[in-house]
């Protein structure tokens, strides 16, 4: 179940050989559970064979809970009575939890080794929901050591490596629930998003990956409960899965400040309804903030141009977005500094040198900092909320450049322009977060090696439904559809050791 990058090259578009049923759509396979035409037994079964057949291969889902899923399967009765036909009722779909996030009794290493062994005794706000919705959790996925980081690697678990050629990186810090899903090991996949993490492995990997606003998905952070910067949201083949999966996690929690209620409207109802033309502010490098490759630029500006025939507009327009760097790692040096930067020494012992340096600029940052940083966002906030009255969607790239292998933990350059640390290349996705706007990776094109190359839509306050809806209509002209899952792709070495 495997193919090698020559032969990916030779038939333009990778194979697949898993189980039929692990091909189909997130949104198919409900309607066939819904329909009694299957059962969640089957589709556990299906995934766990996929699992078993390509994971050695990408390491996406290291850590499996396959009783606990099959011991789930007796509240799916409760969990039909209290959704009936509901668009966001999963009916028994398996899916992945990354592994920054607590799933009771199920090992949650959070990528550290002093949290190796770590099994909690209660889930997080979130999987309970998807658990009511009808979710049954097979496994976690991969992530970089407390998520930090735009390659998953870490010391408990490995490295996960990217289907299209598993001798490169599969992005981070949700990397594994993008491989997962685009190697067929999953039709729906949980991720978290504070520097790209739900973007830049979407775009690695070929597949949907939305950054909602804060509250759209859960609340922040149990112990940062009012942060507005990480959040959770939906990764899918499809952006109608994206939307389906966004309607199972929406809704209110009395325990999360910042959830919000579920829309009167599902999130799938935009995406059937999405017609062309949509106006488009087209910014591919946002006005000279973050570089980027011409062949991802040249990629990003043919699929918009498809467009085009259908009445859609598409304006070179950009924003001011001046300070958003400073304004950015500020509150991200915030975020760290009072998250993994408060748990024990003994475990802060084992963190990597990158994330032990985004601590200390956390900590050295001053009031004067803190006030500064949060003054300018909402300059931006309301400079983005004037523009986006004038275009649907602000149009721009996810990351600058193709993925590199899998031992690099980020790129020196990008498109010739040295890279200071390990964040400064995912600059793209500074201000979706900064802004608190909802965005979305929808994947595009592929590179000359065969690489997908995702373009990044960031929509209106709290707007998922028009940002759904503009990012199904370009998912039409685009010949990515359908393309996943694939098997994974061995270089001719055979470098595949995690």
């Amino acid at each position: 179940m495997t193919t090698t990058v020559e032969d990916a090259a030779r038939d333009a578009w990778p194979a697949y050989t898993g189980p039929e049923l692990c091909a189909r759509t997130a949104s198919d396979i409900v309607g066939l559970l819904k329909r009694r035409e299957i059962g969640p037994v089957d589709l556990i079964d299906a995934c766990m064979q996929r699992i078993r057949a390509v994971d050695p291969h990408i390491n996406a889902l290291p850590t499996l809970c396959e009783e606990r899923a099959r011991q789930t399967l007796a509240g799916l009765a409760d969990a039909e009575r209290r959704n009936g036909t509901a668009p966001g009722w999963l009916a028994g779909l398996p899916l992945p939890i990354k592994d920054l996030t607590p799933v009771a009794g199920v090992r949650t290493t959070f990528g550290t080794p002093g949290l190796a062994d770590f099994v909690p005794e209660e889930s997080a706000p979130i999987v309970e929901r998807l658990e009511a919705n009808g979710g049954l959790v097979i496994g976690k996925s991969n992530t970089p050591e407390m998520g930090a980081g735009g390659n998953t690697f870490n010391a408990v678990l490995g490295s996960t490596r990217n289907p299209w050629d598993v001798a490169r990186n599969a992005g981070g810090s949700s990397g594994g629930a993008a491989a997962a899903l685009a190697a067929g090991e999953a039709w729906l996949a949980h991720g978290s998003d504070l520097a790209g993490s739900l973007r830049t492995p979407a775009a690695y990997c070929g597949v949907v990956g939305l950054r909602p606003s804060p509250g759209r998905a859960g609340g922040g952070p149990v112990d940062l409960a009012f942060n507005h910067e990480g959040v959770q949201g939906p990764m899918a083949r499809t952006v109608l899965d994206a939307a389906l999966f966004l309607d199972a996690m929406a809704g209110f929690d009395p325990r999360e400040f910042l959830s919000l209620e579920a829309p009167a409207e599902p999130f799938q109802a935009a995406v059937h309804s999405a017609r062309p033309p949509v106006r488009i502010a087209y910014a591919p490098d946002l006005g000279g903030f973050a570089p980027l490759e011409p062949e991802i630029e040249a990629i990003m500006r043919s699929a918009l141009e498809r467009l085009q025939p259908l009445g859609t507009e598409i304006v070179e327009a950009c924003p001011d977005l001046a300070d958003l760097y400073r304004t950015y790692v500020v509150l991200r040096g915030f975020f760290w500094a009072a998250l993994p930067g408060r748990l024990p020494d003994a475990v802060q012992a084992g963190f990597k040198a990158t994330l032990t340096e985004n601590i200390a600029f956390g900590r050295q940052c001053t009031i004067d900092d803190i006030v500064d940083a949060h003054r300018n966002r909402s300059r931006l906030f309301h400079a983005m909320q004037r523009f986006l009255e004038t275009y649907d969607v602000l149009a721009c790239a996810v990351v600058g450049l193709e993925p590199d292998r899998v031992e690099v933990e980020f790129p020196p350059f990008v498109n010739g322009e040295p890279v200071s640390d390990y964040v400064d290349w995912l600059r793209f996705s500074f201000l979706a977060t900064t802004t608190g706007l909802p965005a979305l990776s929808l994947p595009v094109g592929r590179t000359r090696s065969g690489m997908p190359v995702g373009l990044q839509l960031i929509g209106p306050p709290r707007g998922e439904a028009k940002l759904l809806a503009v990012a199904s209509v370009l998912e039409g002209v685009c010949d990515f559809a359908g393309r996943t899952p694939i098997d994974p792709v061995i270089p001719a070495n055979g470098d595949t050791a995690s």
